[in-house]
């Protein structure tokens, strides 16, 4: 787990260095040809999960790579890293500070180390499964024990949003259904940070659909060493839904997540 978590920190640092300098000021164009600032965002995203894939294999090329912008390798030594080179991809094109590297390794299907960096803050989780979770970016290493338990009526969640019109739609209507029953709802627009958010106790639950493994990989074992349930229709996270809470409130939060129709 050692030489796992040293990898997974020093690759999301230099992961986080690179974005950093290729992103130019102000907000990124979001309109154009392959020669626009559009292509600039897919290039930068392409380039940090290249640049993440070759250093980790570089270093263990055994192992396998899954990340969100494709570019897998399959593996022989039963460890997979799974990766998202830009967390909150809207958030960056924006100049929205809420964009994050997200490194995670698994061991035959179980996530066993996680880091999570924003990049515009340098807000810094990490985790190796059952040793906890930590912030590290302070100075000095703070453990992460997720918010206090609370009813429903107090409890502020986070959610997010598909691209696809109609699932949005749907989407909608469920949040619409849950807000007359939480204190308030919040959309960050950055899965992991969602979910680092949740561990660090700036939030009390966190619910969305359409989530891929990269998304919430890192960011769910940090958010499980710190104490809360993170799960889903079968007991796991999944494509489907993602429902994160503390223990003592997971079961009435999918409870209301049920009835508003997520």
């Amino acid at each position: 787990m050692t030489e796992l978590i040293d990898l997974a920190r020093r690759v999301a640092a230099e992961a986080v260095e690179h974005v950093a300098s290729l992103r130019p000021q102000g907000r990124v164009g979001i309109a154009g040809t392959k020669s626009s600032p559009t292509d600039l965002v897919t290039l930068i995203d392409r380039s940090c999960e290249e640049l993440i894939r070759e250093r980790i294999l570089a270093a263990r090329p055994d192992d396998a790579f899954v990340g969100e912008e494709g570019q897998d390798v399959p593996g022989t030594s039963g460890v997979e890293w799974v990766v998202d080179p830009i967390d909150g991809t809207v958030n960056f094109v924006y100049g929205i500070p809420r964009y994050a590297v997200a490194i995670a390794a698994r061991i035959h299907g179980a996530d066993e180390v996680g880091v999570v960096v924003n990049i515009a803050t340098g807000e810094s989780y990490e985790a190796v499964a059952g040793e906890g979770a930590w912030r590290t970016d302070e100075a000095e290493a703070r453990r992460l024990t997720g918010p206090p338990v609370l009813p429903l009526d107090q409890m502020l969640v986070a959610t997010g949003f598909n691209y696809v019109p109609e699932v949005r739609e749907h989407q909608a209507r469920a949040v619409g259904a849950m807000l007359p029953h939480v204190r308030d709802i919040r959309r960050i627009g950055a899965a992991a940070l969602d979910l680092t958010d949740l561990a660090e106790g700036r939030l009390d639950a966190y619910v969305e659909q359409g989530l891929h493994v990269w998304d919430h990989a890192a960011a769910g074992l940090i958010a499980r060493e710190a104490g809360l349930v993170v799960t889903g229709p079968d007991g796991s996270p999944s494509e489907r839904l993602l429902v994160a809470a503390p223990a003592g409130s997971i079961d009435p939060f999918l409870a209301l997540v049920a009835r508003c129709g997520f």
